[in-house]
């Protein structure tokens, strides 16, 4: 099994001297597009004023257009442990123990906007760059990513993906249908039955999720073993809309 993450708009600082390795990233084959968003980020930054329009930067975040400026070679550490958040915080990466992480390291991508998924352990630098934004020079970045990356997963043979990407970034890289996958939205209950939870119990849902499987470690390879799995681990998971299922908070 594979899990897709998205990533998050808030990030630490720092990291170990070695910048961004793109040869030693997952899913290689995407190299290509992940050194133009970089070129691209690097030679928005050389304007700051455009930077701030584009990225959409308030007062107090114009220092991330300094992140941007030495995206290539700034520091790095695992992604997992560069996002902050609501999300990253009910997964808690930095308190598992190796297991869980190596875990993490075999089974989860986050999909990060300017270097696609990359793997949890990956070493990724601090920037500025949304799913939503159109960087000057290169393609909207649906359309520089989508196909590749649904090919990339393709390549991967992953077997069974478990999508916990916003929609924003499913679009970046839809799993492609040869791929058996479930796309998981986080509902809540209420007297009318079930309705999407909001934004932040959404968030922790999938980030306690990913926690309880890294700790666990289950051999899951299909969407009923997962189902099956989460039923026996007191997590209630149904059958939604095609293709989906629904993960109650």
């Amino acid at each position: 099994m594979l899990i897709l993450l998205p990533p998050s708009e808030t990030k630490r600082s720092g990291g170990s001297r070695r910048p961004v390795d793109l040869e030693g990233l997952a899913l290689p084959a995407l190299r290509e597009q992940r050194a133009q968003v970089l070129a691209a980020l690097e030679e928005l930054a050389t304007d700051a004023e455009t930077a701030a329009r584009v990225l959409k930067l308030g007062p107090s975040q114009l220092g991330e257009i300094d992140d941007n400026a030495r995206v290539t070679s700034s520091p790095t550490m695992a992604a997992v442990d560069r996002y902050t958040g609501v999300l990253y915080d009910a997964l808690g990466a930095a308190s598992l123990d190796s297991a869980a992480r190596a875990w993490l390291a075999r089974r989860v991508l986050i999909h990060s906007a300017p270097l696609g998924p990359v793997g949890a352990l990956d070493r990724i630098p601090a920037y500025r760059l949304s799913a939503g934004t159109s960087l000057p020079g290169i393609p909207p970045l649906r359309r520089l990513w989508a196909a590749p990356v649904s090919h990339a997963l393709e390549a991967a043979d992953p077997g069974f993906v478990l999508d916990l990407r916003s929609e924003a970034y499913a679009a970046l890289g839809p799993v492609p249908a040869s791929v058996a996958s479930a796309y998981v939205r986080v509902v809540a209950e209420s007297e009318g039955g079930a309705v999407r939870a909001l934004n932040h119990f959404n968030k922790h849902a999938n980030g306690a999720l990913v926690r309880r499987l890294a700790v666990q470690r289950p051999r899951l390879s299909s969407r009923a073993g997962f189902v099956r799995w989460a039923d026996a681990a007191g997590i209630r998971v149904r059958e939604g809309s095609a293709g989906e299922l629904e993960l109650f908070a």
